[in-house]
């Protein structure tokens, strides 16, 4: 059984490949990989087919992650029934995707900081148009979000948790 994650930005060159790569590491480091299918959009197609924005590809490298080979694509190429779980950056990009969604699907939809304590409704800011220091501090959000969200499925997912106290 794969869990398939998707993570939501607006032109999936910041803040989700970001997300992408810093949850597939953790995944790695726990040895979970093979139970998870891991991806990343945007709400928009003005960059399909790009990679990511240099200075995301340097703030994640920090942590020993490459994010290079990601391409950017958009939701509207894409089956978003088919996600188990949907993490979206922003209130803009969560009303894309519901738009995108029937009513009973809408639930499998969060915003990325709602598993952070006190950081509830929160939006992980687009970095597009600020400074290498940004978007650290972006990925520094993301990692944080990406430990909470992991947790939260362990607890879900009992047979993954397994996994993991076995290591």
């Amino acid at each position: 059984m794969s869990i398939s994650v998707i993570f939501i930005c607006y032109e999936n060159i910041c803040r989700s490949p970001m997300a992408e790569g810093i949850f597939s590491a953790l995944l790695a480091r726990y040895n979970l990989q093979h139970f998870f299918s891991v991806s990343s959009a945007g709400t928009i197609s003005y960059q399909n087919g790009s990679r990511p924005d240099e200075r995301a590809i340097e703030a994640v490298s920090s942590l020993g992650i490459d994010i290079s080979s990601v391409r950017a694509r958009c939701i509207e190429d894409l089956d978003m029934s088919t996600y188990d779980w949907i993490f979206v950056m922003d209130h803009e990009n969560y009303d894309d995707i519901c738009q995108h969604l029937i009513a009973h699907e809408r639930p499998r939809v969060h915003m990325v900081m709602d598993f952070v304590s006190g950081r509830t409704g929160h939006e992980v800011p687009d970095p597009y148009y600020g400074t290498l220091k940004e978007f650290k501090q972006v990925m520094n959000d993301l990692v944080c979000a990406s430990e909470q969200i992991l947790h939260q499925m362990l607890e879900e997912y009992p047979h993954v948790a397994v996994q993991v106290s076995g290591s």
